[in-house]
């Protein structure tokens, strides 16, 4: 699997930047008066920047969740490693309290 396969966000990019090259080529390639021109790449620029601040919305959202999840996750880790260790502490403890009572 290729680097760009791995992450979402490079898909997504990719996709854009195509969408933008493919509308700049169809609005340069086609017959038209450079008032209506203008007005179209006015019109193709807003229509893009709302686009992008959509899609940043929804990855900043995304984001937000994976973020979240993840300190969940490691906070859940956390605790179940505290208790392997408290566990392990005690054993240490009942071991030694035995060899010194054997010892004795």
């Amino acid at each position: 699997m290729s680097e760009y396969e791995k992450h979402p966000s490079h898909f997504a990019m990719f996709f854009l930047t195509g969408g933008v090259l493919g509308a700049l080529a169809g609005i340069f390639l086609a017959p038209k008066s450079g008032k209506r021109l203008r007005a179209d790449l006015r019109s193709k620029g807003s229509d893009a920047v709302y686009d992008t601040r959509e899609m940043y919305a929804d990855v900043s959202a995304k984001a937000k969740e994976i973020i979240e999840d993840a300190e969940h996750q490691a906070e859940a880790l956390k605790k179940e490693a505290e208790r392997y260790l408290s566990e392990a502490r005690k054993k240490v403890k009942e071991l030694f309290a035995s060899g010194e009572e054997k010892h004795d």
